[in-house]
């Protein structure tokens, strides 16, 4: 079977990591299954873990029980302002525990170990998807430029001394017009539009970098400029429930939109004429997933700042656990994203007395994992 590179190549292959038979998605899988449980399992045990490591050190068992009380308390309370009848099983576990270490969990931990979460799936599942919709492997979720807009969004923000709640809001429309003046401009040449959509965004991105290099030069190298490049290395240290409680639903919906269409990236991965042949309309399932993967790698950027690799990394390593099939590639990938960003988060916060940058880290265990990956794929790529 022939197959379409995203540079208009072709190449001959009898099997491929990005193509998979029309049957295939009707098989079912009880490895695949078995190995998203256990992903599921990954994420819940970082999560216990990111709760109780930190500088004020709280027993796990107490944290356990601090969120179960916590979760129980808001369910009793949504029922008694619903119904206006008071169960006292919602409120049957007793506090034992200090006013301080309440709040560390439940109001500071908790909230950031969520949008750590969120902020690592999303990011993952972008990823994934572009690498499906481009039929590249090499192709990561800030192709299209939206890292680079966020980053202007936010240094903006930051040079008129805006709050943490308006940079956020500033990164997230900058990254959505990035991507917008990607396909301004790849509907312009209409020849090869994936290959002019992918060319387009290194155009855009490498516009918004410059600007933001601007930015950073006419700041104020003692007050403004420190901020501008912490945010641009990546950080959750500001993340809680009131600045990110509005990106909490573009990422659920987003993400839901992609998971519901996933096993179309198997059809799309084989080519379009071969998506057409089955019925798939490639020219409104492409923006649409494209449409979905920005909303959250937007979203991820204005929570967190800047962070590289785990749109490239983390579907790679999906992929080599439960294979190509997206229908099984991307639930792996929104657990193992999750999992892999909030155990470098707990890293960068708890290995020193200052915080270190996310992207430092992901960068530094990202370049010799994918070389790693890269050994072990050797030709499957090629």
């Amino acid at each position: 079977m022939k197959r379409v590179g995203i540079a208009g190549q072709e190449n001959s292959h009898h099997s491929s990591d990005f193509t998979l038979s029309s049957k295939a998605k009707y098989r079912f899988y009880p490895g695949k299954v078995s190995i998203n449980f256990i992903l599921f399992l990954l994420l819940i045990g970082v999560l216990i873990t990111s709760l109780f490591m930190g500088r004020y050190p709280v027993d796990p068992v107490t944290v356990v029980i601090i969120v179960v009380s916590g979760i129980l308390e808001r369910i009793g309370d949504m029922i008694a302002n619903i119904t206006g009848v008071k169960i006292a099983f919602f409120w049957s576990i007793p506090h034992t525990w200090s006013v301080i270490v309440n709040t560390v969990v439940w109001d500071v931990r908790l909230p950031r170990a969520v949008a750590v979460v969120l902020a690592g799936s999303g990011l993952a599942v972008s990823g994934a998807t572009y690498q499906g919709v481009f039929r590249n492997p090499l192709v990561s979720e800030s192709i299209l430029g939206v890292s680079a807009g966020a980053g202007v969004g936010a240094a903006l923000a930051i040079l008129m001394d805006q709050g943490t709640g308006v940079i956020q809001l500033s990164a997230f429309v900058f990254g959505l017009l990035a991507v917008s003046i990607t396909f301004a401009i790849s509907r312009v040449y209409r020849s090869n539009p994936t290959l002019v959509l992918v060319l387009a965004g290194i155009i855009v991105g490498g516009l918004f970098s410059a600007v933001i290099s601007l930015l950073k030069f006419v700041a104020d190298p003692y007050s403004k400029l420190p901020d501008i490049v912490f945010w641009l290395m990546g950080s959750f240290a500001k993340a809680s429930t009131a600045n990110f409680i509005l990106i909490i639903p573009v990422i659920l919906i987003a993400m839901l939109v992609i998971v519901l269409l996933r096993w179309h990236l198997n059809v799309i991965s084989m080519g379009d004429e071969e998506a057409r042949s089955l019925g798939i309309d490639t020219k409104l399932f492409r923006p649409v997933v494209i449409v979905c993967s920005t909303l959250l790698t937007a979203a991820a950027v204005c929570i967190g700042g800047v962070i590289g690799w785990v749109g490239l990394i983390i579907p790679h390593i999906s992929r080599m656990l439960v294979g190509p099939d997206h229908k099984d590639m991307i639930i792996a990938s929104i657990l193992l994203g999750g999992s892999y960003l909030l155990a470098v988060d707990t890293l960068c916060r708890t290995l020193t007395s200052v915080e270190i940058p996310i992207s430092i880290v992901t960068s530094i265990l990202g370049a010799p994992m994918f070389l790693y990956l890269l050994y072990k794929a050797k030709k499957a790529w090629s």
